[in-house]
């Protein structure tokens, strides 16, 4: 049991030790946190959407900008678009859990905004037509993935991409937790540097 324990927190390392060695992936996450700083100033909001624990993760980072991370400050606009079961079981049942997400950013998404998107296969149907509407719609757009083999078009779509080097789910779920924090962390010091 213990053994067990010990080598799946050694392959939680060794994820994030590849990840933190990624020059590309660490430009991909600092430029996330510029894209993001410029929408808040600029009056704009966040959206979220994933589906099962990324959807968890999506409404994880809403609430990190919305009350608060590190320490208290205002809140920042952010909203995870899962939250909501009227709407998506409506959307679902007259149009199809396919554009459960892109309707929405059509109803509250903006030019100016930023769409995070996590899909850990690169594949989620909803996610990848969100990220086509969000592109229309002239929404900056960032993909949270893996390293699979079926994350091109996910990549193609997002004007950024952060994959966490790993195919398994559990894995790239924990490395997409580290990157939401960082990027939560650094946006707060960098919107609020006085508090």
């Amino acid at each position: 049991m213990t053994i067990t324990v010990k080598a799946e927190i050694h392959e939680t390392i060794s994820v994030l030790q590849a990840l933190m060695e990624d020059r590309a992936q660490v430009v991909c996450i600092s430029a996330l946190v510029e894209k993001i700083v410029t929408a808040f100033k600029s009056h704009n909001k966040v959206l979220l959407a994933g589906n099962g624990g990324s959807a968890a993760d999506a409404q994880h980072m809403a609430g990190e900008f919305v009350s608060r991370f590190k320490y208290d400050r205002p809140g920042l606009p952010a909203f995870a678009l899962t939250v909501d079961t009227s709407v998506i079981t409506a959307i679902g049942n007259d149009y199809g859990y396919e554009t459960l997400f892109a309707r929405q950013l059509r109803a509250s998404g903006q030019k100016g905004d930023v769409f995070w998107a996590y899909s850990t296969s690169g594949r989620s149907a909803n996610i990848l037509r969100a990220l086509e509407v969000a592109r229309e719609m002239e929404i900056f757009t960032v993909g949270f993935t893996g390293n699979g083999p079926d994350t091109d078009h996910m990549r193609s779509l997002a004007d950024l991409c952060i994959a966490v080097p790993s195919t398994s789910t559990p894995k790239i779920q924990e490395g997409h937790l580290v990157c939401g924090h960082i990027v939560c962390g650094m946006v707060e010091e960098r919107m609020f540097p006085c508090v």
